[in-house]
Order: C-alpha cells, then structure tokens, then sequence
C-alpha cells in the first residue's frame, strides 16, 4: 500500500475557504490558475495523497459564483505548439478543456487569445471557435510589456484590449500551457472593471513552489526539477522577508515582477492590496502535509525520475545539455546520485550479464522483477508478462504465451506489415494474452492483474520506443529509461 504524505480532504477544506475570503474582499476576484487543473500527476506524485483532480474539487465547492475565462497565446497557436504529456496542440488543447469544464457543469465565459498580432493561425483558430458558437476575445501584444507602465495602463494598453464581460464572483482564469498570458488578461481586466466601477481584485493559485516549505525541501526542489525548461528557479520572497520578517518560498519570475505589478496595482486601484508576491497567493497545500517523510522520499523519487527524463531528451537531440547540467546540480542540492533509483542498478546489471536490452520494474513490496529483450518479447513486454505472472502467483516456469503462437504475430509483424522489430511490443503482447484468455485461465488471471501495475516504477535500460513507452506511461507505471539506444546485432 502506498503511503500517505498528504490529506487531501483537509486541503479541500482550507483551500475552498481561503479562495472565499479572498474573494469576500473584493466585488469581483480574478484568480489565476498556474499548472493543471485537470490530470495533476506531478502533484499526487511528490504529495502522495493528492489526488490529481483535486484543484478540480476545490472548485466545484466554488461551482456556483465561478466562472471559466481560458488565455491561449496567439504565438503558441501560430508556431503550433505541442502539449508534450498530451502530444496535442495548445488550441486543441484549450477546446478540449473547455469542454471538459462545461462536462461538469461549469460556466465558460469564454476564450482570450493573447499577445495578438493578426497571426494567421490565430485567425483561424479564432473562426474555427466562432463556428463553434465559442465567444473569443482578442488581447494584443503591449511594446514594451512589462516595463512600460505608463502605456500598459493606458486606453492604448490594456484599454485597446477586448473587454471580457463576466458575471460572477470568481472569475478563473486558466491557460493550456505556461507563457499563455493569464496574469496580463487578469490585470487587463481589472482595468476594464475599474473603469466600469468594478471593484475587482486579482490573486494567484500556484501549487508550487510551496510558499511555507523551506526553500531547500525536496518537494520544492522537484518542482525546480519539473520546469527546467522554463529556467524557474525557487527563491526566498525577499519583498515578504522586508514587509513582514518571515521567510517565504516564491519562484524568479513571480519576485521579479512585483515591483511592476504592485506598480499597476497602484495605477489601476489608487493602491497595491499586497505587499509581496507571497501576498498574491492562495495556495494552502503546505498546510495538508501530513507525513513530510513519505512527501520528502516521494519528492526525491520524483527528481530522479526528471533527470533520466531530461537525459534521455537531451540524447534524442531534443533539448539543450544546459538542462541535463540543472538536473545534476538539483541532485546534489538534494543530496541524490542518478543510480539512487533502485531499479536503474537491477536493469543494468542484467543487461551486462546478457548483454541484451533489459527492464526492471519494482513491486509495492520494494522486490524487483527484471526481464530481458528474447527471440519472442521485447524487454518491457518480457518484464510486464514476468510482473503479471509473479501477480497471479503462477509458477516461474509456466508459459503465459508459448512459441506456437507468437510465431504468426511475428510473421505478420516482419512479412506483411514490414516491420523490421519482430519482438512483441507490450501491447502486441497484451493483446496475443486477452485473445489466450478466453481459452486459458492462466492467461485471463494474469490479464485480470494489470490494474496492479499502477504507480509501480519501471526502467528501461534502453529508450523505448514510443509505442512501448506509450503503453507502459498508459498503464499507468512511472517509467524511466537510461539515455541510450538499442545496439542492433549485425544481421538483425
């Protein structure tokens, strides 16, 4: 049984009542959403206990005085960027949780597209909505945003953007990815609003870094881990450190434009309602830790887990080593080596005992299972069917899928669907096991297992290919693979 770190229900408790105070102080609150609303799996990982729609919950206590305003960023749609843990686009992306709000009964306002330039894109996403019967609004891109005050709180600034008349309470403002502009169609808003005699107010739900955690916990490190790419780097609060004497938890970009937007608050209000970044927030996750042992292990287990991600992109050729460099530097801030992920060692060894590809994956009990890439089964369907057999209580030595009838897979794999791997792919191997099932017990036991891999660890001594490794993350095991590529025997 998994570990809990987390309570969940007393989050739900104290993040609702907070949001509502901060609401009560305002006539209107725009609240922007930073990281998931849907699927937040980095946060059940490093929070155990956590459940991945929580935030989503939360809001639902908010449901009827809550409204959904959703920023995409017109450059995002005009370079056709690509949600990388969905594989779709960011407008895909945006119409997909726009539905997904209204599937649960929410109000959606409707779709800002920011930094506006008449992209072509951007038009056409824009048109696509329309026909959709889908209100758009457009934001357009400020020159010199942020620094230049003077003409962002200007009828030329934000008063040349479109006007999103909302009509509740809390308006939440989300996006399908970072850099899509939330805080500026926040803040724009609030300048509409106050022109209109609105006495709106903006704040900022961010689950991480956790404000009140130590900047050098581990919790707050893996968020440093997750957003590499982003060059976000945890820091103290130092405008909170000078207003109250306390020592908080912020991250660079929030600390380094507050003087800015404390300076537009002014502007547009007459007065800033908060004296440092800490201020704006709202997030009370680090009050629902229960266990800070079991979230410290599982935060750790979590940046391993990031590096070999990284490494492996950074082999592909897809980002720059600059990254892999912050991963290993996070490591040893958290006083980690990459071989601390216990399975690594398991499937390395095997491999060189072998010397063909190998994959591990370690059980609820901390035993690990390792199997290796066969004349039949590819290494991670050879460890899945050895995890599934080992589950069922089935001896070692029996054959959930014999020869006999892998043998015309792979003949249809190599001859008529010229595929050059004739190894079963796992889900090749899942399929050939349902199809045995009907007709064997053995099979339909080990079949009746796999809700069990859920949330177990896996690693593969080699990349996986991305059908291997789509199956693997689909069903739900945290996978990992060290950054190098299958060697191909000669004649192969």
């Amino acid at each position: 049984m998994e570990q809990i770190g987390f309570d969940s229900k007393k989050y739900l408790k104290l993040q609702s009542e907070h949001i509502q105070e901060r609401i009560d102080s305002f006539e209107k609150l725009y609240l922007e959403f930073g990281g998931k609303l849907f699927d937040d799996y980095h946060a059940s990982r490093v929070l155990p206990g956590f459940a991945p729609d929580n935030k989503l919950k939360m809001l639902e206590k908010l449901k009827d005085i809550a409204e959904i305003i959703i920023v995409v960023n017109a450059d995002a749609i005009e370079q056709n960027k690509i949600r990388s843990d969905l594989g779709i686009t960011y407008d895909e992306e945006t119409l997909r949780l726009k539905k997904e709000f209204e599937k649960r009964g929410f109000l959606v306002s409707g779709i800002v597209i920011t930094q506006y330039t008449c992209q072509p894109a951007a038009d056409k996403f824009r048109t696509k909505c329309t026909n959709l019967g889908v209100k758009t609004y457009l934001h357009y891109l400020i020159q010199g945003y942020p620094g230049n005050i003077p003409l962002i709180v200007s009828d030329d600034g934000y008063g040349r953007n479109e006007y999103i008349a909302t009509k509740r309470k809390l308006c939440v403002v989300t996006a399908p990815g970072p850099g899509s502009g939330k805080m500026a169609t926040c803040l724009s808003n609030l300048y509409h609003d106050h022109k209109h005699g609105i006495k709106a107010g903006y704040a900022k739900f961010e689950t991480f870094p956790i404000w009140n955690l130590p900047l050098q916990h581990p919790v707050n490190l893996a968020y440093e881990s997750a957003t590499v790419d982003l060059d976000d780097v945890n820091m103290i609060d130092p405008f909170h450190l000078e207003a109250y004497g306390k020592t908080t938890v912020n991250y660079n970009r929030d600390v380094e434009t507050f003087p800015v937007l404390k300076e537009i608050f002014k502007q547009i209000l007459g007065s800033s309602p908060y004296q440092s970044p800490t201020d704006m927030g709202v997030n009370m996750a680090g009050f629902a830790i229960v266990d800070d042992e079991v979230c410290q292990r599982s935060a750790k287990e979590e940046m391993l887990r990031r590096y070999y991600a990284t490494a492996c992109q950074v082999r592909k050729g897809n980002c720059p080593k600059s990254e892999l460099d912050k991963q290993e530097f996070l490591l040893k801030r958290a006083d980690l080596k990459p071989e601390d992920r216990a399975i690594v060692p398991a499937a390395l060894k095997r491999q060189a005992e072998t010397g063909k590809p190998c994959a591990a994956i370690q059980l609820e009990n901390g035993e690990i299972v390792v199997g290796r890439t066969s004349r039949l089964l590819g290494a991670a369907a050879s460890v899945v069917l050895k995890v599934l057999k080992q589950l069922s209580g089935l001896p070692h030595e029996e054959k959930l899928l014999t020869e006999e009838y892998v043998k015309p897979i792979q003949q249809l794999k190599t001859l008529d669907l010229k595929s050059k791997n004739p190894n079963l792919h796992v889900e090749e191997a899942l399929v050939a096991l349902a199809c045995c099932s009907s007709t064997n017990e053995n099979a339909k036991l080990a079949l009746a297992q796999l809700p069990k891999l859920r949330n177990l660890e896996f690693h593969s001594s080699v990349i996986l290919s991305p059908v291997d490794e789509g199956t693997i993350r689909r069903l739900g095991m945290h996978l990992t693979c060290s950054p190098e590529y299958e060697i191909k025997e000669k004649g192969n």
